[in-house]
């Protein structure tokens, strides 16, 4: 099926070659040191956790809905606490509910014979769902999140938001016109930002980020994905996911955030972004300066990039 052909492809980190693999690889092959384990869940934080599941949202192919997982006796929530616990236990992550099923979704007014112009909507297992909220939730209390995120990254935190963003930068346009100073701006869009996220870096920044245990259990969680693409009634072979965060997930989003902490920053420029959306500015009374500033922190973001395997940046500099 093309969809899938495609899809594979996506799913894929840009092939080039960086020194520092070696380097990363044999870093991550370093055994671990033993830790506390991860607190066990209790049987009614497993109770609460489907509460805030939409019993709308679409199912995996176990068919299992928010709905079901609401309504289950109270041996069924014995058994299913018992599972997600040995799969901390484990610090293993089941192969099954590592599989996703890709529905197809057609853009409006675009070219239906071109498999670009398809939103893939990732249907992953509900109760895979349900332990990633009780996981974060729990990594939440082991770990304080936002003392490893940058202040100027404003997407899927609380209390941070689009607003809150672009009052932040429309205040520094306007420091910087009250100053009778100039201001450049360059913002940039990331082609398939999630999809391309380089595993092997990501893994890296884990293990030197989080507890040893959240670190192990989270390995086995990225590897050996898969999808099969599903359209009509016809369904694609299955194929594994070698890049990327996870679509549809719950932790996909904390994996970006943390995969994009360390963007670099300088003395004399401004960076704001929400999610994979990033806008640089530079004020200064000289326009010359200003710009020469601006090109200056976009030359080391794209050798950032470079080192992430991402070379999907694209630049719109406006003044």
């Amino acid at each position: 099926m093309a969809f899938a052909v495609h899809l594979q492809q996506v799913f894929t980190h840009h092939q080039l070659p960086n020194p520092t693999d070696v380097g990363i690889t044999a870093f991550l092959d370093i055994p671990c040191q033993k830790s506390l384990p991860i607190k066990p869940f209790s049987s009614q934080e497993v109770v609460e956790a489907p509460a805030h599941t939409c019993i709308c949202k679409a199912t995996g192919f176990d068919l299992i809905s928010g709905k079901v997982l609401k309504e289950i006796p109270k041996k069924a929530i014995t058994l299913l606490t018992i599972l997600y616990n040995s799969i901390l236990h484990l610090s293993y992550y089941p192969l099954l509910w590592k599989f996703a099923l890709i529905i197809m979704i057609h853009k409006p007014s675009k070219p239906v014979d071109n498999v670009t112009y398809y939103r893939p909507i990732s249907l992953l297992l509900i109760p895979s769902k349900v332990f990633e909220k009780l996981l974060l939730k729990r990594l939440r209390s082991d770990v304080e999140l936002s003392a490893l995120l940058p202040d100027y990254q404003f997407g899927f935190r609380t209390g941070h938001s689009t607003i809150h963003q672009t009052h932040r930068v429309v205040n520094e346009i306007a420091k910087g016109l009250e100053g009778q100073q100039l201001c450049t701006a360059a913002f940039l869009d990331v082609a398939q930002a999630f999809d391309k996220v380089w595993h092997t870096g990501l893994l890296y920044k884990l293990k030197t980020t989080l507890p040893v245990q959240y670190y192990l259990l989270l390995r086995t969680y990225l590897h050996s994905r898969y999808f099969q693409v599903k359209y009509s009634s016809s369904y694609s072979t299955c194929h594994e996911v070698v890049s990327g965060v996870p679509q549809g997930s719950v932790l996909g989003r904390l994996f970006y955030l943390i995969f994009t902490a360390d963007l670099p920053t300088t003395d004399h420029t401004t960076i704001a972004t929400f999610a994979d959306d990033t806008g640089l500015l530079a004020v200064h009374s000289d326009p010359i300066v200003a710009s020469q500033q601006l090109q200056h922190h976009l030359n080391i973001l794209q050798a950032w990039c470079d080192n992430g395997k991402s070379k999907s940046i694209r630049q719109i500099p406006r003044t």
